[in-house]
C-alpha cells in the first residue's frame, strides 16, 4: 500500500483495512501503550478517558482497573467498533466511547481524574488546544500520559508533512506547562527506548 494511504489511515482508520492497519498498530506500539498504562497508576476508584483509542488495544486493561473508562476517537468506525465490543460496560454505564478530536472534548469539565494518549499527538491541530481541553475535563490533582516518538525519530519514517506533525520532545513539555500542568516528567522504559512518555497533572488549587 502507498505511504500516503497508510498515514491517512493512521490518523483516521476506515473501513476493513484501517481495522487491519489498526491491529498491526496495536502490537508495535504494545510496549509503548504498556508503559504508558503503567504511569497512569490506575486505581479501582478511577475515571479515565483515553484519547484517539483506535483499534482498543488498551481499553480491556482500562476496563479491568478503572472504575469507568470513556473513550473519543476521531474514526466512527473505530467508535462504532468499540461500542460494540463494550456493550455490556455501556449498558451498565461503566462505559462511554464518543466521536470527536482532543480540540474539542464531548466531555463535561473535570469529569475524569485520568486521561492517557499514545501516538495521536501528530494528528494534532494544536498542542496548546488539545493540553487545554484535557486540563479541562481532569479534576485538580488528576493526571495526564502522552507516549509519542519524538520529532528527531518520527522525522526519519519520512510521514507525509501534511498529515503528521512531528513533535519535539520539549515543546509538548513546554505546551502542558503553558496549560497550567505540572510535574511534567519526561519518563521511558530504558534510556535506549527512541519512544517517551509524559506525565503531569493538573494542580490542585
Amino acid at each position: 500500500m502507498p505511504p500516503r494511504f497508510i498515514a491517512r489511515q493512521l490518523s483516521h482508520p476506515t473501513g476493513i483495512i484501517g481495522r487491519l492497519i489498526g491491529r498491526l498498530m496495536n502490537r508495535h506500539n504494545a510496549k509503548m501503550n504498556g508503559f504508558a498504562l503503567q504511569q497512569l497508576e490506575l486505581t479501582t476508584e478511577d475515571r479515565v478517558l483515553e484519547i484517539g483509542f483506535g483499534g482498543g488495544a488498551t481499553l480491556p486493561k482500562l476496563m479491568l482497573r478503572a472504575a469507568f473508562v470513556a473513550g473519543v476517537d476521531r474514526s466512527h468506525a473505530m467508535v462504532a467498533r468499540a461500542r460494540a465490543d463494550y456493550a455490556q460496560p455501556l449498558k451498565a454505564g461503566r462505559a462511554d466511547f464518543r466521536e470527536g478530536t482532543v480540540e474539542e472534548l464531548p466531555f463535561d469539565t473535570a469529569a475524569f481524574s485520568k486521561v492517557c494518549t499514545v501516538n495521536t499527538i501528530y494528528f494534532w491541530k494544536s498542542l496548546e488546544a488539545g493540553f487545554a481541553e484535557i486540563h479541562r475535563v481532569l479534576v485538580p490533582g488528576g493526571r495526564v500520559v502522552v507516549g509519542f516518538l519524538p520529532k528527531e525519530r518520527m522525522d526519519r519514517m519520512g510521514m507525509p508533512a501534511d498529515i503528521f506533525t512531528s513533535r519535539a520532545l520539549e515543546d509538548v513539555a513546554a505546551a502542558l506547562e503553558k496549560q497550567g500542568f505540572v510535574e511534567v516528567l519526561v519518563t521511558r522504559p530504558q534510556p535506549t527506548t527512541l519512544w517517551v512518555v509524559i506525565v503531569a497533572s493538573r494542580l490542585v488549587n
